[in-house]
């Protein structure tokens, strides 16, 4: 296995003579290269791996390396470190969809879809998500990689991509890259170019294509299907949410509080804080009445503000804290509007406990019982325990990816620029524009971050006219915002993935037409 880097002004020549799929190579890297702070521009190392997934046994090569970002004049401003799972065998490569995948943060790397969802390598922890040692990865037996290729992206600033020096050898300055990479749209359109890149160089484009985004990856991949349509006329067959953002809906006053209640009583119930009556249910059941409850009872409650009737508010809190598994006293004590980081904090108050934002299975310690507020993420410190070491020794020694420079699983991207998000408008006029184009959503029910009842309500907003939601489905899993790390939940959410996938190719003789 052998490390090779591209150079820029051999680009052209090389594509040419190359003789093999992927980007072509130019040149044998300096032996000094591996002991650099600088991260090559254009490079790929390629190996071959054996595996097998769902009892079938297949090869796959790994495309690890860099691509740069390109400006209006052809000159490299960032390199963007990927990785690129291709099966092999696979008799008609045109055929085959190709399954784009992007985290989010923003300013996360691609590190947790990558080793922990969909890729061919799953982390080594317990069945429920919790950090084992030794660190590592092993065989993930339920990726989609039987079913699609992958390519695993990330944006600049993550994982190993860097903004790159300019002419004068110096950085652009914090509001050129601000400019450049480091906003909602400025985010889309450069990586819809970067993409057709790639796409050309892995000559990926017939195939049928797919992007799957986690949280803030939402709003990129929403952004994005209406980018690579319109700028770079390449079109999708498929969009999957994972534990989405608002994408550009908002959900304010009321409804954002309204929309809190579902994953209070998915977390209550997953501790055992609900009334007897609530808590000898299946947690599916419950949700339905909460739900139901939600929209017909407490919306319109929260709506009348307050001006609403003693008796009705009386009448609402005590719903609220049958449901939340608060007490009467603190629903009332914040007039009906429990803050997320006010639940986190009070639901296991009496046991001197916390619980988890991203993933409320997870329990925290804070210094004192008294606050609005847990001292620490406990899900994110129990993630990072085991998903750095493993994902920094897996570049190394399986993918043979060796660079001195650092790996950001959250890399330095702020201030970030949120202004004119229309990302969700941009993926409903995508799919209008393109009869060939589904919307997947996944959701964990114990997801406090970005809940599965905002999601929910995002998907029914996102089309107002209705004449889509067809092509719109949701699945929850009994799990967080990244459902995966549960063991029953990664087997059934890649299942998911795999279904979706291939309910949504097409037949050679069905046109794209309505």
């Amino acid at each position: 296995m052998k490390k090779t880097t591209l150079n820029l002004a051999s680009l052209s020549l090389a594509i040419l003579v190359s003789l093999q799929p992927g980007p072509a190579l130019a040149k044998d890297a300096p032996a000094d290269a591996l002991h650099s702070r600088q991260i090559d521009v254009d490079s790929v190392v390629v190996t071959n791996h054996d595996t097998k997934v769902l009892g079938e046994s297949f090869s796959y090569k790994a495309y690890t390396g860099t691509q740069p970002v390109w400006d209006d004049e052809g000159n490299a401003i960032a390199s963007v470190f990927y990785t690129y799972y291709e099966r092999q065998g696979v008799k008609d490569r045109n055929s085959r969809p190709l399954l784009i995948s992007f985290n989010g943060g923003p300013g996360s790397a691609s590190v947790w879809m990558q080793i922990a969802y969909t890729g061919p390598q799953a982390i080594n922890i317990d069945s429920e998500g919790y950090p084992l040692q030794p660190y590592g990865v092993k065989e993930n037996p339920y990726s989609v990689l039987d079913t699609a290729d992958i390519v695993f992206v990330n944006p600049v600033n993550t994982a190993y991509s860097r903004v790159l020096p300019g002419k004068d050898g110096k950085l652009p300055g914090k509001d050129a890259q601000q400019k450049m990479f480091f906003g909602t749209n400025s985010d889309i359109k450069y990586l819809a170019d970067w993409l057709n890149t790639f796409v050309s160089r892995y000559d990926r484009w017939p195939s049928p294509k797919y992007l799957i985004g986690e949280s803030y990856g939402t709003t990129r991949v929403s952004g994005l299907a209406l980018a690579l349509q319109n700028q770079q006329w390449m079109y999708l067959n498929g969009v999957v949410l994972v534990s989405p953002t608002e994408i550009g809906i908002k959900r304010e006053g009321p409804v954002d509080v309204a929309n809190r209640l579902p994953y209070f009583a998915a977390t209550a119930w997953h501790h055992k804080k609900l009334p007897q009556e609530l808590q000898q249910k299946d947690l599916m059941e419950v949700l339905a009445e909460v739900e139901e409850y939600t929209l017909n009872n407490y919306l319109p409650a929260l709506a009348k503000g307050a001006f609403i009737d003693p008796a009705e508010k009386q009448a609402v809190a005590e719903k609220v804290a049958h449901y939340s598994g608060l007490s009467l006293k603190s629903v009332l004590q914040n007039n009906l509007d429990i803050e997320p980081a006010f639940f986190w904090k009070d639901l296991l108050r009496d046991e001197g406990k916390t619980v988890g934002r991203l993933d409320s299975r997870y329990i925290g310690i804070d210094r004192k019982e008294s606050g609005d507020r847990p001292d620490y993420n406990a899900e994110l410190t129990s993630w990072l325990h085991s998903f750095t070491p493993a994902m920094n020794h897996y570049l190394r020694t399986e993918l043979n990816y060796k660079t001195d420079v650092k790996y950001n699983m959250f890399g330095p991207v702020h201030p970030w620029d949120n202004s004119n998000d229309n990302t969700g408008e941009n993926l409903r006029l995508a799919m209008a524009a393109n009869p060939y184009l589904n919307v997947m959503i996944q959701s964990g029910y114990y997801d406090g971050a970005t809940n599965y009842f905002d999601a929910k309500y995002s998907m029914w907003q996102l089309d107002p006219s209705g004449k889509m939601k067809d092509r719109l489905s949701f699945k929850g899993y009994r799990s967080g915002h990244m459902m995966y790390l549960r063991h029953d939940d990664l087997k059934q959410s890649n299942q998911d993935l795999r279904d979706f996938i291939k309910a949504t190719l097409v037949k050679p003789d069905q046109a794209a037409k309505y």
